[in-house]
Parts: structure tokens; C-alpha cells; sequence
């Protein structure tokens, strides 16, 4: 059986069930990265199966790319879904889990990492940054809705624009795991100053003239040359590689310039209906990228090595990072804030971890090696594979509740009172 034939059908299959398995699911307490974990498994672990079992460590390369991609594209989805502005004064919720949740939470599972696991420090504060982060590929189930939609809570936003900034924000880390590694003279002043200073930003700088400019041509071109006039979606990925490439040609993180990208492109026109079509186009493209990943992950889970480590003080450490780490460290940076005790749980929980750790691994051990590659994926694995189960399990009914309890709050009135989101002729909502 030709081998191509076989991958062809499957990719077939894996698009039908894209577009299928989400409306099957709505209502029920699973997810699709579940369901394409267990596919993955299923298929790869037929003996007749052509070909190898998948395994990212003998693939290193490969993996890095393709998790990037897949990272990137979920990051201008998140960006073009926030509504309301990134601003000091209005995400509070933001940057409490950014400055304060997420290096303690890197500096938690690092010396987890060291105590339960005989990780050395290079290796634990890697395992750290590469765990800290929520993904924005998987956690599109807490985010907020697509743009103009109003399903923009203060828990979804918080969850949301975390994950848009968090994965840029964990990149300093990455590289002082590799600086420990390689420790060459002045190691400390170049990470300070380059890996941290220039690259963050770098980021946002070019990040965020990309998505003015490309705003720009979009919206306030005369009406005949806007581009916004092609109705095309797939504009949303032009701007996702421009701003990623250009930055990482300045040496800046690409990761944290897409988000600001998509950011900066709102605010130049934030309520045009041009919008929904660019959130669909990559909307669909991140689902079906995510899947296919996933479907890999899985084989790599059932026959391949990722598990090669696997012992019962992994499985500890992986159910300390979950039930412990992210949730208490989450609620502690979130105290004095005025939201809930219930609203508060919901932000610390889902902090899911993902296809974004993977590619932080693969960065990190295509430059340096780590001594303990194994055992680092097989944590990282067992963690990824236990928050997509206990998350997608949960999500459902803890979201439906979380719904009703907003529900039963009184609307907002007056001045501050939200407008319809009708259109104007021109495609435009009114501010």
C-alpha cells in the first residue's frame, strides 16, 4: 500500500472531522484535542500502519516548524477576537497573570523540576518557561468570541489576551535556559540586554507599525483600493507572516509582534465587519493545523517515545504543575481584584498547556543540548496530554456556569451601557 495514499486519505478525514466533530461536541463534556489525541493514538498504533510511528525527538527540526506556524496563526486569532483595547487601565486581570503569575510560576516548576525530577537548573528553568505559558492554540474554549460578537467577559478576556502575551513573554526564559547551557563570558549582560531588552522590544515595536501600516492599507485607503474591499480571509495570514518574519529578521520575538499585530490592525478600524472574515479564515486554518498536530501527538504518545521516561515521580510532578502551581500561583497574583471567587478559580484553572511547549523544547534543543532531552519531553508530554483531557473535559459545564452566573448580573447602564452592533453601508459597525 502506497504510503502517500494512506497520509492523503487520512488528511481527508482529519478536514471532514475539522469541520464536523466542533458541532458535534458543543454540548457535550469532551473537546476536539481529546478526540484527535485518541484518533492519533488509534491510527498509529495499528500494526499494518505504513511507515514509522511519529516521534519529535528524532525530528527536532521539523517539529519546531511546524508548532511555530501553527503558534502564530492561533496568536493573530487571539488578537483579532479582543474587541476592547489592550490598555493599562482596562486588563488589570492581564497583567497581574503576566508580571506576577507567570515568572513564579516558571520559577515553581523549575525547582520542581530539580527536586522531584534531578533536573539540572538549565533544564528546569527550560521545562519551566516552556510550561509556564497557556496556549493559544488550544484554549480557544475560555477565550472570547469572535470580533463584535460581545462574549467578551473579563474572565475570557483575561484568558485570552494571557495567552496572545504570555508566549512571547516566556521567550527571555527560554533563552537564559540556553545562556546556563553555553555559558560563555558576559553571558548575563548579553541575555539582559539582548535576549530580553532588544527582543521584547523589538516585538512590540515592529509588531505593532506592521498592524498601523497593514490597518492602514486595509481601512483608510480611498475606498477603491482598500483592501479590505476583496472580502478576502486569507489577508489574516499575510499579516501573521509579515509581522513574524520581519520581526525574527530583526531578531526580535515573533511570537510577541503577531499578537501585537493583530492588536494594532483593530485599532485602526476596530468595528468593521471585515473583521469577522479575516477571525474565520483563521479561525478555520488554526482548527485544522491544531488537529492534524494533535493527531501526531498522539501516535508519538501511543508509539513512539515520548513517553520513554515516563515514572511515578513524573506523574507527580505533572499533577503538582496542574492542581497546584498554576491554580494557587494564578488565584495569589489575582488577589485584591474585584472580580469573584468563582471568576477568580476559572482564571487560575485553565491555565492549558499545549502545542506551544513543544515548540519551545524543540527551539531550545536545537540550539543547546540539555543532557536530559528524554526525560524533559516526557514531562512536558504527560503534563500536555493530562491538561488537554482534564481541561476539554471541564470547560464545558464550567463555561455554561460561568454564563449563567453573569447572566444573573444586572446590565450595564447609561453611558456605559454597550450599543447594538449594527452596520453602517460601509461595512463599519458604530464605534
Amino acid at each position: 500500500m502506497d504510503s502517500y495514499i494512506v497520509v492523503l486519505t487520512g488528511f481527508g478525514v482529519i478536514v471532514l472531522l475539522t469541520a464536523w466533530l466542533p458541532m458535534v461536541l458543543r454540548e457535550l463534556p469532551l473537546s476536539l484535542p481529546i478526540c484527535c489525541i485518541a484518533l492519533g493514538a488509534a491510527v498509529f498504533s495499528l500494526p499494518a500502519l505504513p511507515g514509522i510511528a511519529p516521534d519529535p525527538l528524532d525530528h527536532l527540526a521539523l517539529t519546531e516548524r511546524l508548532t511555530e506556524f501553527v503558534v502564530i496563526v492561533a496568536l493573530m486569532g487571539a488578537g483579532l477576537k479582543l474587541d476592547r483595547p489592550l490598555a493599562w487601565s482596562s486588563s488589570a486581570l492581564t497583567w497581574r497573570l503576566l508580571v506576577i503569575a507567570m515568572p513564579l510560576t516558571i520559577a515553581a516548576i523549575a525547582v520542581l523540576g530539580v527536586g522531584m525530577l534531578g533536573l539540572g537548573t538549565a533544564a528546569a528553568i527550560l521545562l519551566g518557561a516552556a510550561l509556564a505559558p497557556t496556549d493559544p492554540v488550544l484554549a480557544s474554549d475560555v477565550q472570547v468570541g469572535a470580533p463584535g460578537e460581545g462574549k467578551e467577559d473579563e474572565v475570557r478576556y483575561a484568558l485570552t489576551s494571557e495567552a496572545g502575551l504570555n508566549d512571547g513573554l516566556a521567550f527571555p526564559f527560554v533563552h537564559l535556559a540556553i545562556a546556563l547551557v553555553a555559558l560563555k563570558d558576559g553571558w548575563f549582560v548579553d541575555w539582559v540586554s539582548y535576549s530580553v531588552i532588544w527582543k521584547l522590544a523589538a516585538g512590540v515595536a515592529i509588531g505593532w507599525v506592521v498592524g498601523r501600516v497593514l490597518g492602514w492599507v486595509t481601512f483608510r485607503l480611498p475606498n477603491r483600493a482598500r483592501l479590505s474591499r476583496t472580502g478576502d480571509g486569507f489577508v489574516a495570514l499575510g499579516i501573521t507572516a509579515i509581522a513574524y518574519g520581519l520581526t525574527e529578521m530583526a531578531s526580535g520575538y515573533g511570537f510577541l509582534a503577531v499578537f501585537v499585530a493583530a492588536i494594532s490592525f483593530r485599532s485602526v478600524e476596530r468595528n468593521h465587519d471585515y473583521h469577522d472574515r479575516l477571525h474565520d479564515f483563521i479561525e478555520q486554518l488554526e482548527r485544522l493545523l491544531m488537529m492534524a498536530l494533535l493527531v501526531i501527538f498522539g501516535g508519538a504518545l501511543a508509539a513512539g517515545n515520548l513517553l520513554s521516561e515516563i515514572s511515578w515521580p513524573v506523574i507527580g510532578f505533572a499533577v503538582l504543575v496542574l492542581f497546584v502551581v498554576r491554580p494557587v500561583i494564578g488565584w495569589i497574583s489575582l488577589i485584591g481584584s474585584p472580580q469573584s471567587a468563582g471568576e477568580k478559580g476559572i482564571i487560575s484553572f485553565f491555565g492549558i498547556r499545549g502545542l506551544g511547549t513543544a515548540y519551545y523544547l524543540a527551539y531550545a534543543c536545537n540550539h543547546e543540548n540539555f543532557g536530559q532531552t528524554e526525560l524533559l519531553w516526557t514531562a512536558a508530554s504527560v503534563i500536555v496530554l493530562f491538561s488537554i483531557v482534564l481541561h476539554g473535559v471541564t470547560v464545558t459545564p464550567v463555561m455554561r456556569r460561568l454564563d449563567h452566573h453573569l447572566a444573573t448580573k444586572p446590565e450595564p447602564d447609561g453611558p456605559d451601557a454597550p450599543e447594538p452592533a449594527l452596520l453602517h453601508d460601509d461595512g463599519a459597525r458604530p464605534a
